[in-house]
Formats: C-alpha cells, sequence, structure tokens
C-alpha cells in the first residue's frame, strides 16, 4: 500500500541567482497535522510562475522516496529533506513507471487524478544546487508527476494512499514522459496518447505537434529535431547550409520607401521553393575590410517560382537597406541563407485573414500568392494599413491575386492619407487597422489570422483579436527584429539595447546574433552561447537550461558548435540549442 510520507507547502519568494532575481515557489517546507487540499493548490502553497507551473492540472506535485534514495547515491548526497524536489506529496510507493496518467487515488478526504509528467525547469536545480538536475529527471526516467484534484478535502502525512481507478490505455507517466522528451516518438504510442482524457491540453498540445510532423520531416538529414518542443521542427529542414550567393536579376520599386529584389542561383537550377511566409538572411558587406551586416528579409513572391524575391524597406539610417538600395545592381552577387521560419500559410479550410502594416505585407503576401496559385476557395481578406498611396506597395500586385480567388475581399486603411488618394479607390477608411474595423466589415470569427507590422501594430492587433473571440491558436504572428524574451521566473529588468559582453574581448570564434545586428568574440569563460547571449542582453529565449525543454531552439545560420552536456534530445538540422551549446567555428544566430 502507498502511503504519504509528508505534505510539502511554500509560498514563493525572491532569490537571488546569476545576477538575477528569481521569484519561485520551489522552496517547500514539510507541515505536520491535516492540511486541506483545494482544486488549484494546498492550503499555505502557492507558484511563482504560473505560466509555466500551478493550474488545475498541476495542482500538486509528487515525487517519491524511492526517487530520493536513487538521487542521494547517483549524486553522492546525504543532505535531503521533504519537499527536496519541489514536490507537495512525498510519497513511499507510486512509482513512475507504474503509475499511469488518468489513474485515480484516494489520500484522506481528497481524490486525485494523475494527469501529467512533471515539466522539469531550471528551478528545480536551482533547489537542488545541482544546475544538470531538469535533464538528469528525464533522461533517468524519473520526473514525478502532477496530480488534479477531483474531490477536494483533508489529508494528512501517513495517510494511505488508495487506487480508485485505471486510466485508460494503460501509460505510465515515466513512458509519457519519453514520448516527449526522449529521442524516437513513435506514432502508436502518440495516438494512445492522445486518447487519455485525463492527459493535461499542455502535453496532448505538444504530443499533437509530434504526430502531424510529416512523416518525411529531416529524411534527407540526421535530425528532424523534436516539433511537440520546438515549433521549428515542425517544417522542412533548411534547403542548404550556411550562405551561398544569389544572383540579383530584377530590382523593382514598389512605393517611394520599399523595393524588391529578385534572386536566382547561379546554376542553372531553379531554388527550391519555400514555404509561403519564411524568410531570407543576408549578408552583407558595405565596408571593405569590415564587419559582415546581416539582416533577414521576408519572401514576398510566389513561394514555388524556382527564384525567390525579398522585399525591403529603406530606412533613413538603415545600413543594410541603403547599401541594397544605392550599392547593388542586377548582375550583382548576394550571399544568402536559406528560407527559413515557423510564421507559413496552414493548410484547411477555415477563412483566411491577412492583416498587416507597412513593410509587414511581405510575408502575407507570399501567403496570397499561394493561395491565389492554388485557386483556394477558402475565404481570404486582404486588410492593409499604411500612412498614405506613396507608402503602399505591392497595390496593384494584392488586387489582382485577390481577383484569382472567388471569395477574396480586400480593405485598405490609410492613417494620413494624402490630398491625392481617392477615399473609395485607393483606399477605404482614413485611420488604423483596428478590431471595431474588422468587426464593422464582417470579418468571421472562425478564421486563421496571419499578422505583421510595425511594433504597435503587433503589440494592440494580436491580443485584440483574442479578446474579440478569434481562438489564441488561430491568431500567428511574425515580429522583424528580435523576438521578446522569455526568462521564466525572472524578475522583469528595464531592457537595454544588445551590446559587446563587459570585461576583454575573447579570443574565440565569432558569434553573430543576426536580428540583434552584433558579432562578438566567443570567451570561453561563457559555459553556453545562451551565457554569452546574457551578457550581451541579447534577448533569449530559455525554461530548462540543459538541453531538454527546446524553449531556446534557434536558427543556427552558419557555423558549427559543440555541446556539453548533449541535449537529451537533438534539435532540428540548422537549429542549435543554445543553452547547452558553444562554438566550433564562427557562427551566425537567428537572434
Amino acid at each position: 500500500m502507498a502511503t504519504l510520507l509528508s505534505i510539502n507547502v511554500g509560498l514563493p519568494k525572491d532569490v537571488p541567482w546569476h545576477g538575477a532575481t528569481v521569484h519561485t515557489g520551489v522552496w517547500k517546507r514539510s507541515v505536520t497535522g491535516p492540511r486541506t487540499v483545494r482544486r488549484l493548490n494546498i492550503d499555505g502553497d502557492g507558484q511563482g510562475d504560473l505560466q509555466g507551473h500551478g493550474g488545475e492540472h498541476r495542482a500538486v506535485l509528487v515525487y517519491q522516496i524511492d526517487s530520493y534514495r536513487y538521487w542521494q547515491e547517483e549524486l553522492g548526497r546525504d543532505d535531503f529533506v521533504y519537499g527536496q524536489f519541489g514536490e507537495n506529496f512525498t510519497v513511499d510507493g507510486l512509482p513512475d513507471d507504474e503509475v499511469c496518467v488518468g489513474d485515480r487515488y484516494r489520500v484522506g478526504e481528497a481524490v486525485f487524478e494523475v494527469t501529467q509528467p512533471r515539466v522539469t525547469c531550471y528551478r528545480v536545480g536551482l533547489r537542488m544546487n545541482e544546475p544538470r538536475m531538469a535533464a538528469l529527471l528525464v533522461s533517468h526516467r524519473r520526473p514525478g508527476f502532477y496530480f488534479r484534484v477531483i474531490t477536494e478535502g483533508r489529508v494528512e502525512a501517513g495517510d494511505e494512499i488508495v487506487k480508485v481507478a485505471s486510466g485508460p490505455e494503460a501509460m505510465s507517466v515515466a513512458e509519457i514522459d519519453a514520448l516527449l522528451y526522449l529521442p524516437g516518438h513513435p506514432r502508436d504510442r502518440l495516438e494512445r496518447a492522445l486518447r487519455i482524457p485525463a492527459l493535461s491540453e499542455g502535453w496532448r498540445a505538444s504530443l499533437r505537434a509530434l504526430l502531424d510532423r510529416p512523416d518525411d520531416r529531416g529524411a534527407k538529414k540526421g535530425s528532424a529535431g523534436n516539433a511537440g518542443l520546438a515549433p521549428a521542427a515542425a517544417g522542412p529542414p533548411p534547403a542548404w547550409p550556411g550562405f551561398r550567393p544569389l544572383r540579383i536579376t530584377r530590382i523593382d520599386a514598389e512605393s517611394r520607401s520599399v523595393f524588391s529584389l529578385t534572386l536566382e542561383a547561379t546554376d542553372p537550377e531553379p531554388l527550391p521553393a519555400a514555404l509561403p511566409g519564411q524568410f531570407l538572411t543576408v549578408r552583407l558587406r558595405p565596408e571593405s575590410g569590415g564587419p559582415p551586416v546581416i539582416r533577414s528579409y521576408s519572401l514576398s513572391g510566389p513561394p514555388d517560382a524556382g527564384r525567390y524575391r525579398i522585399s525591403v524597406k529603406q530606412e533613413p539610417r538603415g545600413v543594410a537597406s541603403t547599401y541594397l538600395r544605392t550599392h547593388l545592381r542586377v548582375g550583382d552577387l548576394l550571399e544568402v541563407a536559406a528560407p527559413r521560419g515557423t510564421f507559413t500559410l496552414e493548410e484547411g479550410e477555415a477563412p483566411v485573414l491577412l492583416l498587416s502594416a507597412g513593410i509587414g505585407a511581405t510575408p502575407v503576401l507570399a501567403m496570397l500568392h499561394a493561395l491565389a496559385a492554388a485557386r483556394s476557395t477558402r475565404e481570404v481578406w486582404w486588410l492593409y494599413g499604411t500612412r498614405d498611396g506613396t507608402e503602399h506597395p505591392f497595390a496593384a500586385e494584392s488586387g489582382g491575386l485577390r481577383a484569382l480567388l472567388p471569395n477574396a475581399h480586400e480593405y485598405v486603411c490609410y492613417s494620413r492619407p494624402a490630398p491625392g488618394d481617392r477615399q473609395g479607390v485607393d483606399y477605404g477608411t482614413a485611420g488604423r487597422l483596428s478590431v471595431e474595423l474588422l468587426g464593422r466589415l464582417g470579418v468571421p470569427h472562425a478564421a486563421d489570422a496571419y499578422l505583421c507590422g510595425p511594433p504597435a501594430f503587433m503589440r494592440d492587433l494580436p491580443p485584440a483579436l483574442v479578446a474579440s473571440e478569434l481562438a489564441p491558436a488561430s491568431v500567428h504572428t511574425e515580429v522583424f527584429g528580435a523576438q521578446a524574451a522569455l526568462t521564466p521566473g525572472v524578475t522583469p529588468v528595464a531592457a537595454r539595447p544588445p551590446h559587446p559582453p563587459l570585461g576583454a574581448p575573447g579570443a574565440g570564434p565569432a558569434v553573430t546574433f543576426a536580428r540583434s545586428g552584433l558579432t562578438v568574440p566567443w570567451n570561453p569563460a561563457y559555459e553556453s552561447l545562451l551565457e554569452l547571449a546574457e551578457a550581451c542582453d541579447v534577448p533569449a529565449r530559455w525554461s530548462c537550461r540543459t538541453g531538454v525543454c527546446h524553449t531556446c531552439e534557434s536558427g543556427l545560420l552558419s557555423g558549427a558548435i559543440g555541446y556539453s552536456p548533449e541535449p537529451v534530445d537533438a534539435p532540428a538540422d540548422g537549429n542549435a540549442l543554445i543553452c547547452c551549446s558553444q562554438p566550433r567555428e564562427d557562427l551566425v544566430l537567428d537572434l
């Protein structure tokens, strides 16, 4: 008979870490006497980061005393106390390889249901003073698991744990944990796991992404990556490694400030097709002998034309855009990395909303091209905002594409129409795109929305669309420049522009953060590329910091890396896990 050995609770507190402050509830202490377990947690307990922990399906974390003994021997430690692994219930019994998701147990007055394995993050390593802990819990198949509270009630250390129901499919916690995190994701087991009603929605979404990945993903290369953890792994691998020369075969003015470059291969072979919405990264050398300038530009033309077209807005002080417009001519060569990006048009029958402003029209224009080429019968809305007619690129082109679609609509807003702009002909409304305007136009709610535009547009419109009944999963966004950082639990501080790290420069390979426009030499004093990015205030995304969760997975545009420690599951070809990798040569990261 399994037994509840200890109830452990703790409220979130601020903890210093790596020069930052982490707000975390991972420090739990054993309590005596009965405690009431409620729908979201135990009386006296709390979570610091409700995005990653807590909630109905993660109300109570369970860990086993047998795993305590295992880790004491494995790590050579004898200082463990109840709550050492951040768990609420320390139990005797209920091993991860026997307990199944969907099993139900009675403890004291309360009834619980197993919903998912623990999602490991860096905070368990912080509590354990063992940075590798997140990876060790997964690789040694001892993650622990979460309970959902079916019946609230009082529990107390010493209570027996009685199984009252078995979960369908009989898939253990350890099996489902390995199915997501470890290499190999058999489709039959994914299908079985998705038939378990108790499995939390977050895990269901990850396993569904693995199941939906095309069977041939990564067939030509060594690693297909983990689509359940990194969206980039769901798409095809880059068509070529690093940068290759492409020839400029056409230059077109699209508006007062926007121009397009058409690129073709230097050999007779057509360029590989890109997905509508992807981007190219170009490497420029404006100054002879100076450092390269690297920028990314969305593809704006037909995705299967055998050639690529990028459209660029010349910024007043833009080094790259000015160089492209003033120095390059038809016939010149441009160093280009293969098409990348996860902001791509998805198949389906739902209506499509293509919403953009300014130069943000470029990726959604490629989507409009794809829909027109397929003569799609989907309801398509082309919704665009710009300043005035002189800054309205692709007006004729988008109109011609819309004419090829039987169920297409177009609406254009000018924020400051010029005297010669004609309302009802050149544009529909003086002002900006808004949810209120979309409502007046009768734009459907059950639609797939794709948005790209300047910062204010991207800050305001996506959340407004979700608030207006559009499903969050149906709102897809593309951000020019660096993405927002993801630093779970770390107290926010004022953002600073990327900069070289403090102290003497390193003497290692050059590391370029492409989106941030920064190149710095590697210094082996840093344990990982993530630590270098943090030292440079380059926005990065991470969670486990040990090669498990793939949150940090980033595009490796060129160069080679090594891993220490090795990741639990390899990233997709052309990507890198920056939390546990170091450069072997000069490299360019899509950060």
